[in-house]
């Protein structure tokens, strides 16, 4: 279903490879989102970027001329409204550290599906930061680094030991085999607090368990 009149967010998709911009494209335009540019390297981002002051830059990191990191950082003096997703591939998260300086709001690995990266933007055109699962660790130890680690919040209150427990296993990115395990308890239990715990907390997904848990200070750099 197309989102309405009201969340039709401007859009700049910045990704060396042709297929995999017009991809994205031809996706986020089927979820609602206006596309108002293409660009192949970082210094076409960055001028489309000042040109047009889209909502959202989403930008490759590994990219000729300027890497995504650097673009985010030149789009944040250019224009910035304009909130930065980093989309990679990589394997390493070396980056994340340096990305977050320069402004970066959103992580999202490649491999995932479309939905992701929607809600990804959604979240930080809300003014919201957006973690993939797999740079939580990454994000948390940049966090602290720079002397803003989180601390609990009421929300994390109304979690009960074990339910922070799982709900910090899962962020890791433990399956429910492994947590269970981990635990000595049945993997129908871990089950019933992860559920639990996204209840209280009015989570959907295991990226807004990730989010919650860097945001919390629930995982350990």
């Amino acid at each position: 279903m197309l989102a309405g009149r009201e969340e039709r967010r401007r859009v700049l998709l910045a990704d060396d490879h042709a297929v995999m911009r017009q991809g994205l494209r031809a996706l986020l335009e089927r979820h609602g989102f206006a596309v108002v540019a293409e660009a192949a390297d970082g210094p076409a981002a960055i001028a489309a970027a000042r040109a047009l002051r889209p909502d959202v830059a989403v930008l490759d990191v590994a990219m000729p001329g300027l890497s995504g990191v650097e673009a985010a950082r030149e789009i944040a003096a250019a224009a910035p409204a304009t909130r930065v997703i980093l989309l990679t591939a990589l394997a390493g998260t070396d980056f994340v550290s340096p990305a977050l300086r320069a402004g970066v709001r959103g992580f999202v690995m490649k491999l995932q599906g479309i939905e992701e990266l929607v809600r990804a933007i959604r979240e930080v055109v809300a003014g919201g930061m957006y973690v993939s699962p797999g740079f939580s660790r990454a994000v948390l130890a940049a966090v602290h680094a720079h002397g803003g680690a989180p601390g609990p919040s009421a929300r994390s209150a109304t979690l009960s030991a074990r339910e922070r427990e799982v709900v910090r296993l899962v962020a890791e990115g433990h399956s429910t085999k492994q947590i269970a395990a981990r635990l000595g308890i049945s993997a129908k239990t871990v089950e019933f607090h992860r559920g639990r715990a996204m209840r209280k907390l009015d989570l959907h997904d295991t990226a807004g368990l990730v989010r919650f848990a860097v945001r919390e200070g629930l995982i350990t750099p």
